[in-house]
């Protein structure tokens, strides 16, 4: 194996084969250096502008114009500290977040939390099923139902890049993120959205209903997802870097900035998707049909937003950014699972199996309501698969927090206090405005709803029994005590040198 000299950071195969490559950092500090970290935060990033986002920004801003865009920047700066310690947990330790809860729980609580990880990743799954499925609606005029049973082939296509090295995946990916955001920037331009109003938005919090509180879930959820809490401990396993304390420092600060660097991007691009969609739509001089779209907007009607750019060929051009965000998304959503499964079981499959069968879990019920309503329905359903990720997104995160602020884990690399406060902060109001919705929706149905009393009272004691349960789930994870495992040492021994990068990790890149 080739090693790194002083100048800058080395790219090399262990085995031949270029989908092993090898990133290698060099024991020199320098800011050459940051060169080598760039691309997992990337990698990340796509699940911050997949199809579910853009369904759920376009709907925020046609429903309720600029006043979500606070949601959007809460989202975004949280996601960054979260992912942060993401990265922190997988450099510092050499394991990966699933590993870790492997590691640290008992059978029942470790298989439920796969199980949980597992359902995450079809939510994540059935936006990207969904949108490439408008996507070929809107090239092809294929059937939304017919482009739903299409999609289990069409990743295929995409994983094949593999044979070319995961340094090209990740500028591919990012070069995709790069193209809608100069997309969605432009169209900003001529949509000509009133600043202060979007300052506004952006600054002062608001939730003006019920149906603003479930869109705002919708947005959280489609941004901070549990799937890449998992994803993102384990990319950072590919890198070869210096295990002194100085090393791990180093690595630790420019996955930081490359991962704030590539959130800065999503961010730019789902404030844009939000602001184009709240300024045309609430446009004077709307014609009647644009109107119509506005009133029940999803991605497969969201084409003429971008017709001021490009015209008539505003429906190619979206469905092109709609494919190429679902089809990103999917690969790494396929990564995702093949961490969560080894990390969790210590089970291993083949990336296109493990696609697959995760795929064909998330075309059902997407085919069954693409059948039955339609585009509409199966817009709506992109939506409650954010919510569900919302929902979840704390069975991720409480380990997360846990491992991170644990000095038997983290050894010096601890989080500091302030950062620890704030992220349990994050969680807590996730969690908060969660229950919220949940016990305040689940009230309002039954309510509302012509059942029998009887039969109401029977539905409210399984419904407020099942919140109780996901509460003492929440509970159990925050307030368990860590077992006292040693932490992975930093030095400059040749053993543990070795350690990373995970050949296993590079391996299923």
């Amino acid at each position: 194996m080739a090693m790194a000299d002083a100048s800058g950071p080395q790219f090399t195969s262990t085995n031949g084969d270029a989908a092993s490559d090898q990133i290698i950092v060099p024991e020199n500090k320098s800011w050459k250096n940051f060169f080598a970290y760039l691309g997992p935060g990337f990698l990340v990033a796509i699940a911050y502008i997949d199809p579910g986002n853009f369904e759920t920004d376009l709907q925020a801003g046609a429903q309720y114009k600029y006043e979500l865009l606070w949601i959007i920047l809460v989202a975004s700066c949280a996601g960054l500290v979260i992912q942060s310690l993401a990265a922190n947990l997988g450099v510092v330790t050499g394991k990966h977040l699933a590993e870790h809860c492997r590691a640290e729980y008992s059978k029942v609580p470790n298989f439920l939390l796969w199980l949980v990880a597992e359902v995450a990743i079809v939510a994540c799954d059935i936006p990207e099923v969904i949108g490439t499925a408008f996507a070929l609606n809107m090239l092809f005029s294929i059937p939304v139902w017919i482009g739903v049973l299409l999609t289990g082939l069409s990743t295929l296509m995409l994983l094949a890049l593999q044979q070319y090295g995961v340094r090209k995946l990740e500028f591919l990916v990012a070069f995709l993120v790069f193209t809608m955001a100069i997309c969605f920037v432009i169209e900003l331009h001529y949509s000509k959205p009133d600043a202060g109003e979007v300052l506004h938005g952006l600054f002062v919090p608001q939730l003006k209903g019920n149906g603003a509180t479930g869109l705002a879930i919708s947005l959280l959820g489609a941004m901070v997802m549990p799937h890449n809490l998992f994803l993102h401990s384990a990319l950072v396993l590919s890198r070869k870097i210096p295990r002194s304390s100085t090393g791990i420092k180093e690595a630790c600060r420019f996955y930081l900035i490359e991962s704030g660097l590539a959130l800065m991007v999503a961010f730019l691009i789902n404030v844009s998707v939000i602001s184009v969609s709240g300024a045309v739509c609430n446009a004077s001089d709307l014609t009647h049909e644009d109107r119509a779209k506005c009133e029940d907007l999803d991605l497969n009607k969201a084409s003429f937003l971008l017709r001021n750019v490009v015209g008539k060929w505003s429906s190619k051009l979206f469905a092109i950014a709609l494919l190429a965000s679902g089809q990103s998304s999917t690969i790494t959503g396929t990564y995702a699972g093949q961490y969560v499964m080894q990390g969790f079981l210590d089970l291993r499959l083949k990336p296109w199996v493990r696609n697959f069968l995760t795929r064909c879990l998330a075309i059902i019920p997407s085919l069954v309501v693409a059948l039955i309503g339609g585009s509409a329905g199966a817009g709506k359903l992109i939506i409650i698969a954010s919510m569900i990720l919302s929902f979840e997104l704390p069975f991720a995160l409480v380990p997360l927090l846990k491992f991170t602020s644990c000095k038997i884990k983290m050894g010096s690399h601890v989080n500091h206090m302030a950062i620890s406060a704030l992220t349990w902060v994050i969680g807590g109001l996730i969690i908060g405005i969660n229950t919220y919705y949940i016990v305040s929706s689940f009230i309002k149905l039954l309510t509302h709803s012509h059942m029998k009393l009887v039969l109401v009272i029977f539905c409210g004691i399984l419904g407020f029994s099942g919140i109780a349960i996901y509460l003492a789930s929440i509970w159990y994870l925050v307030f368990r005590k860590n077992r006292e495992t040693s932490p992975l040492p930093a030095s400059t021994s040749s053993q543990t040198v070795e350690t990373l990068p995970r050949q296993d990790i590079v391996d299923m890149l």
